[in-house]
């Protein structure tokens, strides 16, 4: 799945020691889509993909691919929206273009060309 939106937040990096002696390290991130009632949606990145998240702050605009995960324990189930990719969305996305201007007329072609029309 995907979706678009503004990155809202970054939650403290959490890590910790599986039951298995495995060591695990994870990051979670919150946006906020520009839909007309805007959602806060919180996604978890694991172990390396947390290097995904280098280099992005809050503010910039983001589309994320992510999986949907729900697991039970003790009766109870547990939600996980997971990341697997995220990309920035280019500012230059959307800009308006530059003025039109003469400097962009081709010159008018000369009599006699050797155009067959």
């Amino acid at each position: 799945m995907e979706i678009k939106g503004k990155i809202n937040q970054f939650l403290p990096v959490q890590s910790g020691v599986s039951k298995a002696g495995n060591e695990w390290k994870k990051q979670e991130f919150v946006i906020e889509t520009q839909d007309q009632y805007p959602k806060k949606v919180c996604f978890t990145v694991f172990g390396d993909k947390i290097s995904m998240v280098d280099g992005l702050q809050p503010g910039m605009d983001v589309n994320v691919f992510f999986d949907v995960e729900s697991r039970e324990f003790n009766g109870r189930w547990y939600h996980n929206i997971n990341a697997w990719k995220i990309e920035t969305v280019g500012s230059e996305s959307g800009a308006v273009p530059p003025p039109f201007g003469m400097d962009d007329v081709p010159p008018e072609p000369t009599e006699g060309d050797d155009l067959p029309f």
